[in-house]
């Protein structure tokens, strides 16, 4: 039955880049996520002194677990700063390949909700039932996930809370783009 949803599959990852288009865009939800650094151009200076390359960095850094407990790590974590840095190439961020990459992770979304639902309902199932359980799989992927980061990694509750309502949003349309789709017996 997965083949009778690909319309409603590549509906939903539609009207979710939409909704993402609008409230990324339009919608000024999400202009307090990120703050600049104080003396900035001199920790970019710094830090292209260091030669910091691409990547993800966690500082202090401590290769072994063990070794967190030690004087020198404790030190380190009191003086601070503590954080996690991605650091990206040099050069203007490709807002063209992050929107493919984008559209990509709908579709998949998508393609998962519409297959977990696929297994637990037959065609013609009522639309509700067909609402809530793509509903319910849609906001798990689009959603829970980013709440890692504020657990793991610092990223302010307020702001992991403005994502999960992005999440809610981005649910509602897959929901009802499966509801108003799902195949008739």
């Amino acid at each position: 039955m997965i083949l009778d949803l690909w319309l409603a599959i590549l509906l939903s990852a539609v009207a979710v880049f939409v909704v993402s288009s609008v409230l990324h865009m339009l919608v000024p939800l999400h202009k307090s996520d990120y703050q600049a650094l104080a003396e900035e151009d001199a920790v970019r200076a710094a830090m292209r002194a260091a030669n910091v390359a691409p990547g993800t960095y966690m500082f202090p850094f401590c290769k072994e677990m063990k070794d967190l407990a030690s004087a020198e790590m404790t030190e380190k974590y009191k003086q601070g700063p503590v954080g996690h840095m991605t650091i990206l190439p040099n050069g203007p961020v490709s807002m063209g390949k992050c929107l493919v990459q984008w559209f990509i992770l709908c579709v998949v979304i998508s393609l998962f909700s519409g297959y977990a639902a696929s297994i637990a309902l037959d065609r013609g199932a009522d639309w509700m039932l067909v609402f809530r359980s793509t509903f319910v799989s849609a906001f798990l992927a689009y959603g829970v996930s980013s709440a890692t980061n504020s657990v793991w990694k610092g990223v302010a509750w307020i702001v992991t809370c403005k994502f999960l309502f992005d999440a809610l949003l981005y649910a509602l349309a897959t929901a009802a783009t499966f509801a108003w789709l799902w195949p008739a017996k």
